[in-house]
């Protein structure tokens, strides 16, 4: 259906970051879609439909759980598609701040006292 991968984040304008920043924007990616998603069909959801489904995330049953949503909500692949463009749209506005932030979050500051400083030397005794 999708891939989340290096190819999504040179799509959205975040292929720059490092290998670990990278990693983690995937996963946040995954579970704003993941929550996103689960509260578009929740919506749609009788409280019998979503105690039955709830079952499935309960027991780590993923199978059984796009088995449930394939035969209940059968259009669940378009919400996922919908969603997904609109976090990519979000998430392509923001890259440049994002890389930006990144990027001064893991270079030593100029400001920072401690880089700046020489080693202390070890006490003479």
């Amino acid at each position: 259906m999708f891939q989340l991968d290096d190819n999504l984040l040179q799509e959205l304008g975040l292929g720059s970051l490092p290998t670990t920043e990278k990693n983690k924007m995937l996963s946040h990616i995954y579970e704003t879609l993941e929550l996103r998603v689960g509260m578009r069909l929740a919506d749609q959801m009788t409280d019998e439909q979503l105690d039955e489904f709830e079952k499935y995330i309960d027991n780590n049953d993923e199978s059984g759980a796009l088995k449930w949503l394939e035969s209940n909500f059968p259009d669940y692949k378009s919400v996922v598609a919908d969603e997904l463009e609109k976090l990519k749209a979000e998430v392509r506005s923001q890259a440049p701040s994002i890389v930006e932030a990144t990027i001064a979050e893991l270079k030593p500051s100029d400001n920072d006292p401690q880089s700046s400083q020489p080693p202390i030397p070890p006490p003479a005794y």
